[in-house]
């Protein structure tokens, strides 16, 4: 098997058979619950693992009905400003090119606020006593665990006021392909943040196929746009679900004349039911908590190019 080098200091991965990545492009659109329940029928064919990278808001797991993780750890791929006082003259250049202003001036002495120093690095440049190091510290934890549908899922989550998303969604995607590999498996799904920063660039990059939720609404559509922007940079194949269509059948109308403008194919469009909240406040995917909703699922599935080569 194959191996695909990733982020400076993370470890190499496997290149899967597949990788499909689930986004929106604005948060709210249900993307999480059809991340869910399209994991839970192909891991009645496929050997499938998932990584749920939204690592600001990660609920994947919960939608999955699982409450706790097996296990967790601790990972660094952040940095902060540290100041050796012994060396420090007081000169203020730090304090002058702090761009983020996390260095506050207190009795004559800088001050790093760490909630908002990003670990640019600009202060230990400039400094001319070499009085500032960056130093590696703990920005997040990534939980493992098994779900009751035959496969397992990894989840990151960052810690409050800490940097380094898209280096964590890394590290997510790295630990999920190795227990894949140990587990043979042939697909990864990619729950990844809504939105078109750091963490779904991180989630995009090396994936196979990229299904893109939407919702018939101004504000999804424009954000829609703009995350397809994004993956048009990386030339990953990409299709195209509506979720509650029929909140809004005119501007429906609207997202298909613009998915056969991009040549974007419509994979399913997925109808407003009050169940799909009735499975969420139970923990369940709607395949499971309603199975008449199985054949859309599928019909999406149908439409995954799984065997052949993607856009990598």
């Amino acid at each position: 098997m194959k191996l695909s080098k990733n982020e400076k200091g993370l470890e190499k991965s496997p290149i899967f058979q597949k990788k499909i990545t689930i986004l929106s492009g604005k948060g709210g659109v249900g993307k999480s619950s059809i991340t869910a329940s399209l994991a839970v029928l192909l891991a009645k064919k496929k050997k499938i693992i998932v990584a749920d990278c939204d690592v600001d808001a990660p609920n994947l797991a919960l939608v999955l009905g699982v409450r706790k993780f097996e296990k967790s750890e601790k990972i660094q791929t952040s940095e902060k400003a540290v100041i050796d006082y012994k060396k420090c003259t007081s000169c203020k250049k730090c304090f002058g090119n702090c761009y983020f202003n996390a260095i506050e001036w207190k009795n004559n002495k800088p001050l790093i606020n760490n909630m908002l120093c990003e670990g640019c690095g600009v202060c230990s440049l400039v400094c001319p006593k070499n009085a500032i190091k960056l130093i590696k510290v703990e920005n997040a934890e990534i939980g493992y665990g098994k779900t009751d549908y035959n496969f397992k899922i990894v989840s990151g989550q960052l810690k409050i006021g800490e940097s380094g998303s898209g280096k964590v969604v890394t590290y997510v995607k790295t630990r999920a392909a190795e227990i894949g590999k140990e587990d043979n498996t042939e697909i990864m799904l990619v729950d990844a943040a809504a939105g078109i920063g750091c963490p779904v660039i991180a989630s995009v990059t090396g994936s196979d196929f990229i299904i893109a939720v939407t919702e018939p609404t101004p504000s999804a559509l424009n954000d829609l746009k703009r995350a397809l922007e994004m993956v048009k940079h990386f030339k990953v194949p990409v299709g195209i679900v509506i979720n509650r269509y029929d909140i809004n059948k005119e501007f429906t109308k609207k997202i298909e004349k613009f998915a056969q403008i991009e040549n974007i194919k419509i994979l399913e469009k997925i109808p407003y039911d009050r169940k799909f909240v009735n499975a969420l406040v139970n923990l369940k995917p709607i395949v499971v908590y309603d199975k008449s909703k199985i054949k859309i699922f599928q019909n999406i599935i149908n439409d995954i190019p799984l065997t052949q080569e993607g856009g990598r």
